[in-house]
């Protein structure tokens, strides 16, 4: 399923710390748009699946994304949309609303805040973490002081979820980039 992959350069964003949503000091959001063709006769989310898998992030769900404003602290994430489309506000409440829909990749470092905003009802999404870290949900700002600790304890992944050792992940979220 890998060879499926159309190599880009991702878009990269980066949001500031709204007061609620601290999002990454150091590393963008990465979206590769339209970077998986999904074929009508095969199942879409295993084919995310399989790719991210193969590039060691594991863990994978289906689902939607949440319509509340959230983070995680202590893992990075990958979405892949699997089916139909959604709007999505990406930084928090002072971050982007980006447009996703089938094929389409964000890979949101610790910290990315994320919040549905408005879907088709047959969104499918699939999820994945790379093999490090913990998952948690954060979305209150009594949990804030104590994320902008750990998010920068997130290491970086040895792999990008789509291209794996040699993707734009990779440099975009060395220890040098700012």
């Amino acid at each position: 399923m890998a060879q499926q992959v159309k190599w880009q350069e991702p878009l990269s964003f980066r949001f500031a710390d709204d007061g609620l949503v601290p999002n990454h000091p150091r590393w963008p959001m990465l979206v590769y748009p339209g970077a998986v063709p999904l074929p009508d006769d095969v199942d879409p989310a295993a084919i995310f699946e399989d790719i991210f898998a193969a590039n060691g992030w594991g863990d994978s769900w289906r689902n939607g994304i949440y319509s509340f404003v959230h983070y995680h602290s202590r893992i990075h994430e990958v979405l892949g949309i699997a089916r139909g489309a959604a709007e999505v506000r990406f930084g928090g409440d002072k971050g982007k609303v980006l447009e996703v829909q089938a094929g389409d990749v964000a890979v949101l470092p610790a910290g990315t805040g994320h919040q549905r905003l408005s879907g088709s009802a047959d969104l499918l999404v699939v999820g994945a973490y790379p093999p490090f870290g913990t998952y948690d949900l954060c979305r209150s700002p009594e949990q804030h002081a104590e994320a902008l600790r750990r998010i920068p304890e997130v290491h970086r992944p040895d792999k990008d979820p789509l291209f794996g050792d040699d993707g734009p992940l990779l440099k975009a979220w060395s220890s040098l980039a700012a």
